[in-house]
């Protein structure tokens, strides 16, 4: 567990970098496409989607840091690591499908990046402990937490 803990921080920052590289295609491209003479950001409906995803990657990032900073302590961060893991692999799913609805149809062929940043987000859901089983090891540790 020690190993994971120490990787986790890792596998999750990795998972930011994907949701934060496809909001910032998203915001570029919401800037750029024009429907009903203004662009798409304009629209409540993309804004607010896109100040969702700002939000998210932030919250997720401060996790990242949080559960780095307690093991570069020497401290013991089993359940940081695992928020951090869980929340950064379902919150760059969720940022990139968010991306590709921006894009539209296009957010789906692949001369558009967001398409493979969703592929690459979904590893990260699966590689070092599913979300699954992070949810598995918080509830462990909410409910048996161990003193050392």
């Amino acid at each position: 567990m020690k190993t994971l803990d120490f990787t986790r921080p890792g596998t999750a920052a990795g998972a930011v970098g994907v949701a934060q590289a496809a909001f910032e295609y998203a915001v570029e491209y919401a800037k750029e496409r024009v429907t009903f003479d203004v662009p798409i950001a304009m629209h409540q409906g993309v804004s607010f989607m896109i100040a969702d995803m700002a939000t998210e990657i932030e919250a997720a990032r401060l996790l990242v840091w949080q559960s780095a900073w307690l093991h570069d302590q020497g401290k013991r961060a089993t359940l940081q690591s695992s928020f951090a893991k869980r929340f950064s692999a379902d919150t760059a799913m969720k940022v990139t499908t968010d991306a590709v609805q921006v894009f539209g149809g296009y957010g789906y062929i692949k001369e558009y990046p967001v398409e493979k940043l969703m592929r690459d987000a979904k590893l990260f859901q699966i590689y070092e402990g599913t979300s699954q089983i992070q949810r598995l090891v918080i509830a462990k540790e909410i409910f048996l937490p161990r003193d050392d």
